[in-house]
């Protein structure tokens, strides 16, 4: 691998993948969407529920997947890999009986695994899906060039997390016909009830343990912990209404969450105001520090050195 390839990463810095993940905006939309679309299918949620603590610190369990997703997407080539191999020995132990009745009934199956390669690509096709759709209702619409680019650039991450080539949809229109085949009625992804409580997780998040994080004042604020966790968490779930509009309409109904012509008009005023005022800001704040990490790195890399020390020759040469 040429040192060029190695600080371009898995997938460099012309892909779709790093303008798009750059944008802090479209994952305030993508992250809770993909994660509702991930446990709507019963045996994502079964693992969900057997294998983590997401009720107890969902901060901490988004956060984790938040940073692993964008250490893939932004990292070094030998770092992005080796995130991809750390995701596959903490899934070898995930794995257990399927308790829900609904689930059992729904998937057929008595047990599940995370490295089902079938889950393993519905979990990473709702990453993609979430991408787009969140860009393209957050941003601006994604021409159809765009959002093919990206899904084919997806396609060798993958493979490399274990989903066989006959499995993965080979372009963007069978990667559309795979999603409506998952998200038809009577299809495999269907709101369990253990799904609908750990929506309840998702949507109304405790704030206590934001408190504790080391990035707020060093993490001295543990002691505000019970005054955060006493804040009605119905008086912010609001904050979340833009991303479940993002939901298929089917998904949002069966996990119950309402949704009325007031929810969509705070949605819409929200989603406006985010659209009107993003280009305000700096970078720096609009960007995730990967990103910005991403690119000063390949700035400092091989590739800029040479343009330097070959702009030095030819000064010296004239």
């Amino acid at each position: 691998m040429s040192a060029d390839a190695e600080i371009d990463g898995l997938y460099g810095p012309r892909s779709e993948a790093w303008r798009l993940n750059r944008e802090a905006f479209i994952l305030l939309a993508a992250g809770p969407r993909a994660l509702l679309l991930q446990i709507a299918h019963p045996l994502v949620a079964e693992g969900v529920d057997q294998h983590s603590a997401f009720r107890e610190d969902p901060w901490r369990r988004l956060e984790g997947t938040l940073r692993s997703y964008l250490r893939i997407v932004y990292a070094g080539a030998t770092d992005a890999r080796d995130e991809i191999r750390r995701l596959e020995r903490l899934h070898r132990s995930v794995r257990g009986p399927v308790r829900d009745p609904i689930a059992r009934d729904a998937s057929g199956a008595v047990r599940y695994r995370a490295r089902d390669p079938e889950l393993s690509l519905w979990v990473h096709a709702t990453l993609v899906d979430s991408t787009i759709v969140a860009a393209d209702a957050w941003l601006e619409p994604l021409p159809g060039a765009r959002r093919a680019a990206f899904y084919t650039e997806t396609r060798p991450i993958g493979r490399a997390l274990g989903i066989p080539e006959r499995l993965l949809p080979a372009d963007y229109g069978a990667f559309r016909d795979y999603l409506d085949a998952m998200l038809r009625p009577g299809g495999p992804v269907r709101v369990t009830p253990t799904a609908r409580e750990l929506s309840w997780t998702i949507l109304h998040p405790s704030l206590g343990p934001l408190a504790g994080d080391p990035r707020l004042a060093g993490g001295r604020l543990g002691g505000l912990a019970p005054l955060l966790d006493a804040v009605p968490r119905a008086s912010y779930d609001w904050l979340l209404w833009p991303a479940v509009g993002l939901l298929p309409a089917r998904i949002r109904e069966e996990y119950g969450i309402p949704w009325t012509p007031f929810r969509r008009a705070v949605s819409r005023y929200e989603v406006a105001g985010l659209r009107a005022w993003r280009p305000l800001f700096p970078p720096a704040l609009r960007w995730m520090p990967q990103a910005l990490a991403a690119d000063r790195r390949v700035l400092g890399g091989p590739r800029e050195r040479r343009r330097s020390n070959g702009g030095a020759a030819r000064r010296g040469g004239e």
